[in-house]
């Protein structure tokens, strides 16, 4: 078609300009550093009678500097459409009559904007979210630039930020380039704090938010640490905090003593900084001082109560220390927060997408992996662990270290151990229950044996007698209930007597119960109801005692044929068992009633229902990854082939990563590998044939993630994972191994040509191990 651009991905409108009302429309839902940059072009055709069309993209990596930079952009564009040919002329030919380029400013929160006219001239404005126009000074323009630097490094990978057409270019191609992004980045440091932070953090600092976390990903991902020194240097002088991030930087460049000097200056002009007390900890803790290391993450959480990152790290280090039981209860501890997506604008259907494959892309190399879903193992596919994002995501990762250190059965003790269970705390309930109605039984009771002085008894300080005052009712009622009670009383102890008689002249099968019972000691004299009220009581009770230890003579010759439930009850859940029994006892101990029925879970804490539920997502995980090992097992045990699809082995592969079964994991992922072509599986490949130094199938691998990145309009060459993990094989291998290992692999001039732009890259900024 000679309408489309060539090579560049696009979609055309259905209605001329409604991506650009859509984006007006988003601006107000971005909340950190917004959605990518909109290019929208309008095309005409040399003929009137053919109606213009409009398409738009998106694109990162674009220097957004100044109008001059954009413009330049869109004009390159006009190179780029086809030239479709008939059999014997050239085609309808198509031009671009105008074109938008559209970037979002994070720092003030508008939409900067560049409309070109061809021919013509350049126009350029910000609108903010009312719609209103701005002008676009120099202040916002280097803001609008850093912001565009931020989202093509920070989200270059970032599989929450991906979107179908989503075209990124290099965003510092030289060292010049590079240069300026520092100068910008110093310049708006302290304005950072406007763009929002990592999920995990809930009030961005100085010192932690979207520009540091650009920097350090920077500089870490190329281990070029000494320019993060360079850089945080400068600011060190101005904030005392930064000392954070400068410490961190000389650390990596294997300068302690300095990082160890900078942090005890700094702190003592700030000893409220956490982020000072984290990189001090993590130190320690890479030293093997624990011991220091929870004395400062605890100050920090003392510090900052209310942030996640402060939790996190105490529990990190319970973890170092062995003690599992705080571990958990920190970790119940953390306060969470929601999961923030990424801004991206929602558009509306396009009438048709434009995705051309480049020619010199070499298919054979991978595969479309859509469409594979339908393949897997609906229980795998239904696993909630992938789902998780944000504090829950880092919540997990601590759990799984967690069972990764003591297993799961361990894990279950620790839990039983430091929270209340579910059947802890309905017995517990109960037992309360039955202690408050017995508490109002007693209180009832202890009413009607109340003995009302005389009124002869009751006098005034000057010796007169005080006139009793009673309410009609109350008087009426206790004096009816009294006579009530004496005449009950005496028609017990009458049924009593007669009872008695009967059994002391029957067979010798009588009630053992009633043996003991004393006849003599029964009184009915009716002026003796409070001595008989009391007797009855004893031979109640003794009469409970006697029966009790029948009943527990049957249970006991029951155990031999039955196991006894509440016997396993006790086992079970100790606590609670022993408060139920104590409910048994006589009601006339009642000081000794309330100590044993009073039980609490004063040493025990509520499990917060988030981690309840983080523990069920982590029995789901454990339990398929325990099925796969068995069936592994056995398949190995028979000699059998054990066989599953491309799309499983990705999800165990997943899975195994998440339970730290590295191992597991790379045999997983190869075998997906081997059935189909998954970027994930060979992303994760790339990283651990790096770690381990496997030069040959890390640079296999790496070609095929190139090829596929470079499909998709990828052109990104840093920061991505794949400039990562080379940079880290040059470090350790060298340059030159590296080189000649690639051609020993004897690719094609095509893909040759792609990869040889991480190692000049590598070559250009000077990367460790770029000399030799």
């Amino acid at each position: 078609m000679g309408d489309n651009l060539r090579d560049i991905p696009e979609f055309i409108e259905r209605e001329m300009g409604e991506s650009l009302q859509a984006r007006l429309d988003a601006l107000g839902t971005f909340k950190e550093l917004g959605a990518p940059d909109l290019c929208h072009i309008i095309k005409v055709n040399v003929k009137p009678a053919i109606k213009e069309t409009s398409s738009y993209h998106y694109v990162s990596g674009i220097d957004a500097s100044s109008s001059a930079s954009l413009a330049a952009y869109l004009n390159s564009l006009t190179y780029a459409i086809d030239e479709s040919h008939a059999w014997f002329s050239k085609g309808a030919q198509w031009r671009i009559r105008s074109g938008v380029y559209c970037c979002y400013n994070a720092f003030s929160r508008v939409d900067v904007r560049v409309e070109v006219k061809i021919p013509g001239g350049v126009e350029s404005y910000a609108i903010n979210v009312r719609g209103e126009r701005q002008e676009a000074t120099a202040a916002i323009w280097q803001e609008t630039y850093m912001t565009a630097m931020l989202r093509s490094i920070l989200y270059s990978d970032d599989a929450n930020y991906r979107i179908p057409g989503f075209r990124k270019l290099d965003p510092i191609p030289d060292v010049s380039a590079q240069k300026r992004f520092f100068e910008a980045a110093e310049q708006l440091f302290f304005k950072g704090s406007l763009l929002g932070s990592n999920p995990e953090v809930q009030l961005p600092t100085i010192v932690n938010n979207h520009l540091t976390a650009a920097v350090m990903k920077y500089c870490q991902e190329s281990f070029r640490f000494d320019l993060a020194v360079q850089f945080f240097e400068r600011l060190y002088r101005l904030e005392p905090e930064v000392a954070s991030l400068l410490a961190q930087s000389y650390i990596g460049t294997d300068e302690e003593l300095k990082a160890i000097n900078v942090l005890y200056d700094a702190l003592k002009q700030m000893p409220q900084s956490y982020a000072l007390l984290h990189v001090q900890a993590d130190f320690l803790r890479g030293k093997g001082k624990l011991e220091m290391a929870l004395r400062l993450a605890k100050q920090a959480v003392n510090l900052a109560p209310s942030e996640f990152i402060t939790w996190a790290k105490l529990t990190e280090v319970y973890i170092d220390l062995g003690d599992y039981e705080s571990a958990l209860l920190t970790l119940n501890s953390c306060p969470m927060f929601t999961f923030s997506e990424r801004d991206l604008q929602r558009m509306p259907k396009a009438a048709k997408a434009h995705l051309p494959i480049r020619s010199d892309i070499d298919l054979s190399l991978i595969d479309d992996e859509t469409g594979r879903e339908h393949e897997a193992d609906p229980a795998l596919l239904r696993l909630p662990a992938p789902s998780l994002r944000g504090t829950f995501s880092s919540a997990y990762s601590l759990l799984t270290r967690l069972v990764s250190k003591i297993g799961w059965d361990e894990l279950l003790r620790c839990r039983s151990l430091v929270f209340v269970m579910e059947e802890e705390y309905r017995m517990q309930k109960e037992a309360e229950e039955t202690m408050r109605k017995g508490s109002q039984a007693k209180v009832m009771a202890h009413h009607d044996e109340i003995e009302v002085p005389n009124r002869d008894q009751l006098l005034s300080p000057n010796g007169t007698p005080i006139p009793i005052i009673k309410i009609s009712t109350e008087s009426e009622r206790e004096r009816e209930q009294e006579e009530a009670e004496e005449e009950a009383r005496a028609k017990a102890v009458e049924a009593a007597l007669e009872k008695a008689k009967e059994e002391s002249t029957a067979d010798d099968n009588a009630d053992p119960s009633m043996e003991d019972i004393k006849l003599d000691d029964l009184s009915i004299h009716s002026d003796k109801d409070q001595d008989a009220e009391k007797e009855q009581d004893e031979v109640e009770a003794d009469a409970e005692a006697e029966t009790e230890d029948k009943e527990a003579d049957e249970e006991k010759e029951a155990e031999e044929v039955a196991i006894d439930r509440s016997a396993i009850k006790s086992k079970q859940i100790e606590k609670p068992s022993i408060a139920a029994a104590s409910s048994s006892d006589d009601e006339d101990n009642s000081e000794e009633e309330e100590v044993e029925l009073s039980f609490s879970f004063s040493n025990k804490r509520l499990c917060d229902r988030w981690l309840d539920n983080l523990f069920m997502v982590l029995y789901e995980d454990l339990r398929q990854y325990t099925i796969w090992r068995a069936e592994v097992q056995h398949f190995r045990a028979v000699n059998a082939p054990y066989r599953k699809s491309g799309t499983d082995w990705e999800i165990y592969g997943d899975l195994a990563t998440r339970l730290h079964h590295r191992e597991e994991a790379k045999d997983a992922y190869q075998r997906c590998a081997e059935q189909k072509f998954s970027a994930k599986a060979l992303l994760r490949l790339l990283e651990i044939y790096s770690d381990e130094s496997n030069l040959h199938r890390a640079m296999e691998v790496a070609i095929k993630l190139c090829v596929y990145q470079e499909r998709w309009y990828h052109e990104t060459i840093f920061p991505t994972a794949i400039a990562h993990n080379m940079n880290k094989l040059i470090q350790s291998e060298g340059l030159a191994k590296v080189q000649n290992t690639l051609i020993a692999l004897n690719a094609s001039p095509a893909v040759f040509k792609l990869m040889s732009r991480y190692l000049n890259r590598a070559k250009t900024f000077d990367v460790p191990g770029s000399g030799r």
